[in-house]
């Protein structure tokens, strides 16, 4: 497979895509990020990467980390994160409180705000310090050990978290976090505002594309664990437009709104695409369209 010239066409094809939408405005070291930068890569599950345009940049992964975390949490504590979160799309917005009240305390699924919120809690309990566990994953699976957070966006959205702190106490009052609010929130932060460029994405999640197999060839999750992660991110990943995603581009995918998506084909390869300029929930439009027209050039889709 000619992976440069395919990522060359479609990044003429979503040009006229490039600088749409909106950065994220509610955090504020976001909203001075470029809306013009373009980046995609694509990872082979034997670790061989290809990419165009910006894809050497760092970012901010904010929501994508959700889905490291919860694949550390399964390796470590099996299939018990399900008594506490959902695995249903939620239908509202990724910081909504209306749920939680109407279902006990219990999130939706691990994807939005809230469910991530637990799943940190969790983490953080299996190893005394969730977000440098996780940084020391992402370093590992990368490849790249200069892999950081960047101290201004956690302290942004320390600064700007009060709807996340609500979920946090929300949750809190039906036992449903075993850590102090303050302790998840700070790790929770941290996690999202690690940088990474597409480059380390598409290669650190290739364990995806593996079903459950790191860099190195050891294992981390087993394949119905891998299976069951990629189906969440099929009908959660991108918030209340899973199911518009899932119609254009048909792969699992899982985005931020520092207008990363990282995208799944089992058993091939693993892509990620950055384009700073979000749609109206939080999905950056240039990388959907991105991947909608990768996937119709090459029939890869899980459908």
């Amino acid at each position: 497979m000619d992976y440069q010239g395919l990522l060359e066409e479609v990044a003429t094809h979503v040009a006229p895509h490039i600088g749409q939408g909106e950065v994220a405005q509610y955090i504020p070291a976001l909203a001075s990020v470029d809306p013009r930068r373009f980046g995609i890569a694509v990872a082979d599950v034997d670790g061989t990467v290809t990419g165009v345009g910006d894809w050497e940049v760092p970012f901010s992964v904010q929501s994508i980390s959700k889905a490291f975390s919860l694949a550390l949490v399964l390796e470590q504590d099996g299939e018990r994160i399900w008594r506490r979160v959902g695995r249903e799309p939620s239908g509202n917005p990724f910081n909504s409180l209306v749920q939680l009240e109407y279902e006990n305390g219990i999130p939706r699924n691990p994807f939005i705000n809230a469910g991530a919120l637990v799943v940190t809690d969790r983490l953080q309990t299996l190893t005394g310090d969730a977000s440098t566990t996780m940084l020391e994953f992402l370093r590992a699976e990368s490849g790249n050990p200069d892999l950081a957070f960047d101290q201004a966006v956690a302290a942004s959205e320390s600064e700007h978290g009060d709807r996340n702190a609500a979920l946090a106490h929300f949750m809190a009052s039906y036992g449903n976090l075993d850590n102090p609010v303050t302790t998840v929130l700070e790790h929770y932060f941290w996690q999202c505002s690690i940088e990474m460029s597409c480059r380390d994405l598409a290669v650190a999640g290739g364990f995806l594309a593996r079903h459950g197999l790191r860099a190195d060839g050891s294992r981390l999750l087993s394949p119905r664990q891998a299976k069951r992660i990629n189906a969440v991110m099929l009908t959660c990943g991108t918030y209340d437009a899973a199911g518009d995603f899932a119609y254009r581009v048909g792969l699992p995918g899982k985005s931020g709104v520092g207008g990363g998506i990282v995208a799944v084909i089992p058993g091939r390869c693993t892509l990620c695409v950055w384009s700073p300029g979000l749609d109206a929930r939080g999905n950056s439009v240039a990388g959907t369209a991105a991947l909608d027209h990768f996937t119709t050039l090459t029939g890869w889709s899980v459908f």
